[in-house]
């Protein structure tokens, strides 16, 4: 069984600050850093997302420094959704995939209409029925996160996505802990696993924790898709940077996942080319302890265990035990029967 490539999406985000050329960066360092997947995110009109009374979430006004509007503050970190056509032809240069997830039913449209191989379902929309249903009628396979929500909730908008046509194969269920940064104790990968076992989806890991240590552990635990948050600066404005990978972080990461891979293997129990040449001097074979002359009837006494392994093997020791010499063995000489 050949281990599934691991879909990593290097989540841009609105890390480019409403910045056309800072989003094009952004494509250049994540296809260098080896992602499969470059994705942002969009809205058609802010007014269809948030209400003006929308406060920031706790995380926002840390990073920000803020406590206004939320409106305000997602306002001017959009881009137009007419540069989203841009960014998909840079992603093709590039030669890497691109993804952007609506946040409103017009940005859904407009985006599938560009070509994406996904659309991808943020945490936020798993409650939103209307949304969901023209998610579904988008017809390309879906990556939803899973944060804030309760088996029940994902079950419930895993069911709205087959009702528009979505199969369970074409579902991707991403476990997600939707606070920035995560506490590792509120991480609970396991769940992944759960959302599998219950619901037959694939799953994967959309992480929001510090490090790379909980996604590279998500892959070895099965995780089909990772997603990750990157910046080109930590120390940039904004409510996401600081819970980002840096280029060169998100490089260490893709590196990371890529070895797990080969790691896992295909499960059969085998020797392994690279290992087979250490057979010989790690194993042992049965030897003389002492002279044996020939004749003699050899007791356990008389013989011992120990390396090359270029004789008997040691499970042959009861055989060898009451037998009788063929010939004179010297110490250490390979006993033979």
């Amino acid at each position: 069984m050949k281990r599934p490539h691991t879909i990593i999406i290097a989540e841009a985000g609105v890390n480019h600050n409403g910045s056309p050329k800072l989003a094009r960066r952004m494509i250049t360092e994540a296809r260098r850093a080896g992602a499969d997947y470059v994705k942002f995110q969009a809205v058609a009109r802010v007014e269809n997302l948030i209400a003006t009374s929308a406060p920031m979430a706790r995380y926002q006004q840390k990073n920000t420094g803020s406590d206004g509007s939320q409106l305000e503050m997602v306002r001017g970190l959009m881009l137009p959704l007419e540069e989203y056509a841009m960014l998909a032809e840079c992603c093709r240069e590039e030669g890497i995939g691109f993804v952007a997830t609506p946040f409103d039913i017009p940005s859904i449209g407009y985006l599938a209409a560009l070509g994406m191989d996904f659309m991808k379902v943020p945490s936020g929309e798993i409650t939103d029925l209307p949304y969901l249903r023209a998610v579904a009628a988008a017809g390309v396979p879906v990556v939803m996160s899973t944060g804030m929500a309760t088996m029940d909730e994902v079950k419930e908008a895993v069911g709205v996505l087959n009702q528009g046509g979505i199969a369970l194969e074409d579902i991707t269920l991403l476990h997600c802990t939707t606070e920035y940064p995560t506490p590792y104790g509120d991480v609970n990968l396991r769940a992944m696993l759960t959302m599998a076992r219950e619901i037959g989806t694939k799953v994967g890991y959309s992480d929001h924790t510090r490090g790379i240590d909980v996604p590279i552990a998500a892959v070895a635990l099965g995780a089909r898709v990772v997603e990750k948050h990157f910046t080109l600066d930590r120390s940039l404005p904004g409510p996401d940077h600081k819970a980002s990978l840096t280029p060169d972080e998100l490089t260490g990461m893709v590196t990371a996942i890529r070895h797990i891979e080969q790691a896992l293997g295909d499960g059969e129990k085998r020797v392994t080319d690279s290992e087979r040449a250490n057979i010989e001097v790690a194993r042992r074979s049965i030897v003389a302890a002492r002279t044996i002359l020939p004749g003699t009837v050899i007791t356990a006494d008389d013989i011992a265990a120990k390396r090359p392994a270029t004789g008997l093997s040691p499970m042959k020791w009861d055989e060898v035990v009451g037998s009788r010499a063929k010939r004179r063995f010297e110490p250490d000489e390979p006993i033979e029967i």
